[in-house]
């Protein structure tokens, strides 16, 4: 788990025992801590891939369903054009976001210097 990700398991140790210190601990008290995290913690939801919890994973099922419904009774629905996207989907899919979605910037002159290219409009 430390090596997947130190920073959820830190969190969750912070959260559920109040540990601040991963360190004064010995090694089998850290893991059994760790093995009794509740499902939804941090780093178990990371080891699993997951996005959301269960509840929140059948909420999302729950959603799509009644979705799926009212797509039915459309005109699209009875084409079979145009169906909803899956919510459900989207919190088991480790990379479900469009490629292109997001763009990070080393600097704010960079930033900048895309905000013209794309606007037209310069702030410097």
């Amino acid at each position: 788990m430390l090596a997947h990700d130190r920073a959820a398991l830190r969190c969750d140790l912070a959260e559920s025992y109040g540990i601040y210190d991963m360190q004064a601990l010995p090694a089998t008290v850290l893991a059994e801590l760790a093995a009794g995290l509740r499902e939804d913690s941090r780093i178990k939801m990371s080891l699993s891939g997951m996005r959301g919890s269960r509840t929140e994973l059948l909420l999302a099922i729950l959603a799509d369903r009644l979705g799926l419904l009212v797509w039915f009774q459309t005109e699209d629905g009875r084409r079979g054009v145009n169906r909803p996207r899956s919510i459900a989907e989207a919190l088991l899919a480790p990379d479900s976001r469009p490629e292109g979605d997001v763009i990070a910037f080393d600097s704010a002159r960079d930033f900048e210097a895309e905000w013209t290219r794309r606007t037209g409009v310069s702030h410097g």
